[in-house]
């Protein structure tokens, strides 16, 4: 469920009121919507570390189960479709290399605090998968030979 929205302004104006409104709000945040800008999000300190807890040790265990156990890993690999329905146009072995990326980045991740690493690998491998269900893109694919190294990065 998407939390609250309210303007940014909303904040400025009555940031009293605002802020009271965390305690009376499912889930304990705000969106805060910008219009020239990324939306925000108003919390408590007490729920972001909530769910940092709760977001790294369900990352811990998840890892070391990856790790310990050979059946975990088989099965994680069968039922990773439904949590990523997209990984059913990616070649089989491309599904084990995005699942050995997503625990490994997943372990760096969490320890660094930042997710952002995470959603970078999930979205990579979703554009993957997008090129893998376009024929056309596909066929593409298969006919470079070589790798062509980095891709520079745009002029801006």
């Amino acid at each position: 469920m998407s939390p609250p929205e309210i303007p940014f302004s909303e904040l400025v104006q009555r940031p009293t009121d605002t802020v009271a409104r965390l305690t009376t709000t499912r889930g304990q945040t705000l969106r805060l919507r910008r219009r020239d800008a990324e939306d925000l999000a108003l919390t408590t300190a007490a729920r972001t570390d909530q769910e940092h807890t709760v977001v790294s040790a369900t990352t811990r265990m998840f890892v070391a189960l990856m790790q310990r156990d050979d059946a975990a890993r088989s099965l994680l690999v069968d039922v990773v479709p439904e949590a990523f329905p997209w990984v059913r146009f990616l070649p089989t072995e491309d599904v084990r290399a995005f699942v050995v990326e997503l625990v490994k980045t997943l372990q760096a991740a969490d320890a660094l605090e930042n997710p952002a690493p995470v959603a970078q690998v999930i979205a990579a491998w979703q554009h993957t998968a997008e090129v893998h269900a376009d024929p056309d893109l596909a066929a593409r694919i298969h006919l470079i030979e070589d790798d062509f190294g980095p891709v520079p990065e745009p002029v801006a």
